[in-house]
């Protein structure tokens, strides 16, 4: 095997090492002083949602969806600020398209 071949392998096992990390890593993105609570994967895959009692409002529905809205924005932000973190280092900093 070439130096090369050995080193793209290097390269594909720290890869799939991440890439395994942001897989089992769960963020959390929040919204309203947490009231409500989105749950994401590292690699931005919607885990789930948590509503307080106190956000639910018959009367207003339109906040509580803007809660639940801003809650999985800041979750999914969070998620791919991680992602770039991790890339970075395994790249060195370069931005290698289809990685991400």
């Amino acid at each position: 095997m070439s130096f090369n071949m050995k080193a793209l392998n290097q390269m594909q096992n720290r890869l799939a090492k991440v890439q395994q990390e942001l897989a089992e890593t769960v963020i959390e993105g929040t919204a309203g002083g947490g009231v409500v609570t989105a749950r994401v994967s590292g690699q931005r895959e919607f885990l789930g949602i948590k509503i307080d009692p106190s956000a639910v409002d018959p009367e207003d529905v339109e906040i509580l969806e803007d809660l639940v809205t801003a809650a999985i924005q800041d979750a999914m932000s969070k998620a791919a600020t991680e992602a770039e973190e991790k890339m970075a280092f395994l790249t060195g900093g370069m931005k290698i398209p289809g990685l991400m």
